[in-house]
């Protein structure tokens, strides 16, 4: 695959105001998606932006705006509305792309572009290749004339509409009455939807993170700080905490303890779940290189089995959608219920948690540790340049680390597909061994 000059594993991302994340690269994201997907005929094309509540969002989203309705696309703005929700409306609106302002958990600083086809799916490769080739030519080239420009209008029941959707995928025959929830809403994209779609489902609910200001979105609280949402929920005696990122694709979970529950955990539970009532597709999970090995023995404990992929959730959907999977994820929280919905959804997802905790009887403490983890070390490694994981000694350290685990372990060795750095995770059931195998990669990576 070619060189991509401004995607990255999860859309356009960068430090507001600064390339890639300037209103001029919006712009030419604008001018560069909208002729491709108006090319394919010549009725009237429509495209659907979503944002969540960073500073950034009002320079990035005019610029985004002017580049559709430039080149004749008419635009829908939804305002403040969770990613997975901006993937079903496109879906739902017959749009021809969604577009979705959002960096997810990073800090304020930072902000993104994600782009979804009509099917509701992220883009894929080829198409984001398309895009930034479109990017680097000729603004002038292709533009409507005056009579075709774009229409833009905003969407007041945008949030109204995801929240009947989120809604429809919980039990019919239930309901959250007694139940008490503390949600995070890390002051992102989810802030109003949320706590509503709880308290309409039935839930005392107790809303952290949903007073955004536009500069703290993610700071100290959200799925990334989980502490917040644990120590309210001990203090409000809830039943159940949910945290949610800045753009609510991902969640954490902690039990009535104050206890966290990951991804893979939350996977878990769902999947057994789903199993025991004959309603798991394709005979088992799929996650990432990254997920704990004791998920990976419990599935085949249970007769069910774990697919790896690369890191990223748009690779997770890739193989779901391959293998016709119907849940996948990652140990960060971001949960794909294919059922329900095209992305991950971290509401969607605490839902079912929900519903399986309500149908079992049992309190969340009792759920949340559906396997023991197997110890695991996972350390970064920064570096200026150059390829170290194709160097002869580290690739003697990582195979010399894999014949010392034997077979009871994992190691995975690997770039930051957002950063500089090498990221380097090992896992077995003897600590003292995997601790002695990640320093002697790291080592040896610091070496070259």
């Amino acid at each position: 695959m070619s060189k991509r000059a401004y995607f990255g594993t999860d859309g356009i991302r960068g430090q507001a105001n600064k390339h890639p994340m300037t209103a001029e690269v919006a712009l030419r994201v604008g001018l560069a998606a909208g002729k491709l997907f108006r090319s394919q005929d010549d009725r009237r094309h429509l495209v659907v932006i979503g944002k969540d509540t960073r500073l950034s969002g009002y320079m990035i989203e005019p610029a985004l705006v002017a580049g559709f309705a430039s080149v004749g696309m008419d635009v829908r703005l939804f305002g403040p509305l969770p990613t997975p929700a901006v993937a079903m409306m496109t879906r739902s609106m017959r749009a021809d792309l969604g577009v979705m302002i959002s960096a997810s958990h990073n800090d304020f600083a930072d902000n993104g572009i994600k782009l979804f086809g009509p099917d509701g799916y992220k883009l894929s490769d080829e198409q984001e290749l398309k895009i930034e080739a479109l990017m680097d030519e000729g603004l002038q080239e292709g533009l409507a004339s005056p009579r075709e420009l774009g229409r833009v209008k905003r969407v007041d029941d945008a949030q109204a509409r995801y929240i009947e959707i989120v809604k429809a995928s919980f039990p019919r025959n239930m309901s959250l009455a007694g139940l008490r929830i503390v949600i995070d809403c890390a002051h992102g994209a989810a802030y109003k939807v949320a706590p509503e779609a709880l308290y309409e489902l039935g839930a005392e609910v107790f809303p952290i993170g949903v007073a955004p200001d536009g500069t703290n979105i993610n700071a100290e609280c959200g799925s990334t700080h989980p502490e917040t949402m644990a120590r309210l929920v001990r203090e409000y005696r809830a039943d159940i905490g949910i945290a949610l990122d800045g753009d609510a694709d991902r969640l954490v979970i902690c039990d009535e303890k104050g206890v966290v529950v990951d991804g893979d955990q939350i996977m878990a539970i769902i999947a057994l779940a789903l199993a025991k009532a004959g309603k798991l597709k394709a005979g088992g999970v799929v996650a990432t290189v990254m997920s704990n090995l004791g998920l990976e023995r419990l599935m085949g404990e249970q007769g069910l089995k774990l697919e790896r992929t690369s890191v990223g959730d748009r690779y997770v959907m890739a193989r779901m959608r391959e293998g016709g999977f119907n849940i996948g994820g990652e140990q960060s929280g971001h949960v794909i219920l294919s059922d329900f919905s095209t992305t991950g959804d971290g509401l969607i997802a605490a839902l079912q948690v929900l519903a399986v905790m309500i149908q079992s009887g049992k309190p969340m403490s009792a759920l949340g540790r559906q396997f023991d983890p197997v110890p695991q070390l996972l350390e970064n490694v920064r570096f200026a340049g150059g390829k170290p994981l194709e160097h002869k000694s580290v690739k003697e350290a990582i195979a010399d680390g894999e014949s010392q685990l034997n077979g009871s372990g994992r190691i995975v060795v690997r770039p930051s597909g957002t950063e500089p750095l090498i990221r380097i995770m090992a896992e077995g059931d003897d600590p003292a061994l995997v601790k002695k195998v990640v320093k002697s990669i790291v080592s040896a990576v610091k070496a070259v």
